[in-house]
């Protein structure tokens, strides 16, 4: 503040006004910052040009095969599902050895192996990837429910439950 800020006569006293406690985040927002610890994420990520090339047995068993290696080096995956042209997975990290964007990375990076393997050109996906993080149970249930009709809604099945490149690598309870 400057001098000009006061009326004439009126004492500025500049350490009185640093002395002020100001509160570090406004008490309405406490609740909108929680950690959540372990995080749980509902992930998309697309192929490079929506190229539908996702929906085979061999990608599906990497990819299973992938998630319950890592099961147990705290990367855990929950209820997914493979459409043609993209991936939606639950996924749970551990926020203390792992940062999101460079899991997805490697887990892309792993799942560009059975498209090699098949004769898929690279690149193989897009770069970017959507993360929501799930704040209630409702929201998983909501989520999961939304996701395992996609295969009904894009025509490929009658029943959400005869598509066959779906499932759970561990149970993730919220």
């Amino acid at each position: 503040m400057c001098r000009t800020c006061f009326p004439k006569g009126a004492r500025f006293n500049i350490h009185h006004y640093m002395k002020q406690e100001f509160p570090k985040r406004p008490p309405h927002l406490k609740t909108i910052f929680r950690k959540f610890d372990p995080p749980l994420y509902f992930i998309t990520f697309c192929t490079y040009g929506r190229r539908p090339v996702l929906a085979t047995v061999v990608f599906h068993e990497h990819f299973r095969n992938y998630f319950e290696k890592k099961a147990t080096k705290g990367i855990a995956c929950g209820e997914y599902i493979i459409m043609p042209d993209h991936v939606h997975l639950f996924l749970r990290i551990d926020p203390h050895q792992y940062r999101l964007g460079t899991t997805v990375g490697f887990i892309k990076k792993s799942l560009s192996k059975p498209l090699l393997a098949t004769g898929v050109v690279m690149p193989h996906w897009q770069d970017n990837f959507f993360d929501h993080l799930l704040r209630s149970p409702d929201s998983y249930s909501e989520k999961w429910e939304y996701v395992r009709r996609n295969a009904v809604r894009a025509g490929l099945v009658e029943h959400a439950d005869d598509w066959p490149y779906q499932g759970r690598i561990v149970p993730i309870r919220y």
